[in-house]
């Protein structure tokens, strides 16, 4: 993975079929996804039940790109190894997931993996400053985690906050939940370069439909990137 602040597209295929990973997978690939995103729930951290280390292990060898593993587990130390050997590129942990966060960081970036901390929406910048010498991936939380599908939390201001805090830092801002055309240029231009969207990908396609995949990614693509530099 090498870094640039160009915008990236991270289907969270918590809104692809699930009958169908694998070609779900492949086909939003195709259509033009810089990363997958997997979204990672215990029922405990948030309230649903998604995927755990063996489905991330049956999804690496589709994945081409890049494998992009949100937790929102409690704790997630014990679970380190096991998405490391599940394929893995970048894992993200919760700075509300436990008390020894930076050592969290560390343990992820021992396992060979990049280092993502995510911000719920009641949770302050601040809460990452001592963090981004750690981190290669702050994911900003602009729904309250545990559903696909909810409406946006303007969280701009934080977003702007952050990107000054990053500074020259090798550090992404990643953006999830509620993006779609209308979101998307609001938090590029704060400063975000990692978008994830579900349903506003996945939505009116299918694997025998995959162009309209192409679409949603591009519609977009081309309101992020419209916004002035």
């Amino acid at each position: 993975m090498t870094f640039d602040r160009k915008t990236r597209i991270a289907p969270s295929i918590l809104s692809a079929d699930f009958a169908n990973f694998g070609a779900e997978i492949r086909a939003i690939e195709e259509q033009g996804a810089d990363w997958v995103h997997v979204d990672v729930m215990d029922g405990h951290f948030v309230p649903n039940l998604t995927f755990g280390p063996p489905a991330v292990k049956a999804f690496r060898p589709h994945v081409k790109t890049v494998m992009d593993v949100h937790l929102m587990i409690a704790p997630v130390d014990p679970y380190i190894d096991a998405y490391a050997q599940a394929g893995a590129d970048i894992l993200t942990a919760h700075v509300e997931a436990g008390p020894h966060i930076h050592r969290t960081l560390q343990a992820i970036r021992a396992a060979g993996m990049k280092a993502g901390v995510a911000l719920n929406p009641g949770t302050p910048a601040e809460a990452v400053a001592h963090l981004l010498d750690l981190a290669d991936l702050v994911c900003v939380m602009t729904v309250n985690p545990g559903f696909g599908g909810q409406s946006f939390i303007d969280m701009t201001g934080k977003i702007r906050q952050l990107r000054a805090m990053i500074g020259d830092r090798p550090v992404h801002i990643e953006v999830d939940g509620g993006v779609d055309p209308k979101t998307a240029p609001l938090v590029v231009q704060a400063g975000a370069d990692v978008l994830v969207a579900g349903s506003a990908v996945f939505r009116g396609g299918s694997v025998a439909q995959p162009r309209v995949y192409g679409d949603n990614i591009r519609a977009i693509r081309t309101a992020a990137d419209g916004v002035p530099a």
